[in-house]
């Protein structure tokens, strides 16, 4: 087993955008990071040769298949000498408006969107608890969407999805208190990232800036300063919370 200081974090979807902020977030605190990625390994050998301090390792798998996530969890758990801390970010977003969209390819969307944005997550949360209970406690925090809450009307699988991971998080925060296990969530709104850029750079780019009242869509890295409170000793007794990084773009209460 791989040997090092810190605590031992999984980041599921690491090789790129919010993961790879996630990943250098906990590296640059000391711990040590499992990069995984379903088909970027060149970009994910990338993020983990960049981050800080040492120890760090690649783990692979399709979310959507539930025997590849499990053995990508405990791979991970046997590489970093043991799991402190997962980090359910990896996720698809496949545009199928309703109206517009053949039924063999919106039942193709709901299909693949909800294996691996939520069944994904579920499998690897559950793979990962035994681990988590050898090493005396620790967290779970899922990076789900604002569109959870306020709709995703041309992407209404990723919004489902991110509500049942919100929902999903606060299930398990309740079965998995009393072994000193966290869980929680993230919902971020637009996040200055490659998968975003498009639109961003677009024409309606202005429009989704004038969204928050700061003018413009949160840094990866304010996305993932949240993922290392909410996993942190120090927010365990916030287990259930869902955490808005949204600019103030979407208000709820």
């Amino acid at each position: 087993m791989a040997a090092g200081e810190g605590r031992a974090v999984l980041v599921t979807g690491g090789s790129r955008g919010i993961g790879r902020a996630i990943a250098h977030a906990f590296a640059e605190r000391g711990d040590r990071v499992a990069v995984h990625w379903g088909s970027s390994a060149d970009l994910a050998r990338r993020v983990r040769d960049e981050l800080p301090g040492a120890g760090h390792v690649l783990v692979q798998a399709d979310m959507s298949d539930a025997q590849a996530v499990g053995e990508m969890v405990d791979r991970a758990a046997w590489d970093l000498g043991g799991l402190d801390v997962l980090v359910n970010n990896a996720g698809i977003f496949t545009a199928h408006p309703p109206l517009s969209t053949s039924y063999e390819d919106w039942q193709a969307a709901w299909s693949r969107t909800l294996a691996v944005n939520l069944v994904g997550a579920a499998n690897a949360t559950f793979r990962a608890v035994p681990h988590l209970i050898a090493a005396g406690g620790g967290a779970v925090v899922n990076v789900t969407s604002r569109g959870a809450f306020r709709g995703e009307p041309n992407n209404p699988a990723y919004g489902a999805s991110k509500a049942g991971l919100n929902a999903f998080a606060q299930s398990m925060a309740l079965a998995l208190a009393p072994q000193g296990i966290s869980v929680s969530a993230v919902a971020p709104g637009f996040v200055q990232t490659e998968m975003a850029r498009e639109v961003l750079d677009g024409p309606g780019g202005d429009a989704v800036r004038a969204q928050s009242p700061f003018g413009r869509v949160a840094r990866p890295e304010e996305v993932a300063s949240a993922v290392v409170w909410l996993a942190s000793p120090e927010a365990r007794f916030s287990s259930g919370t869902i955490v808005d990084v949204n600019g103030a773009s979407y208000l709820r209460s």
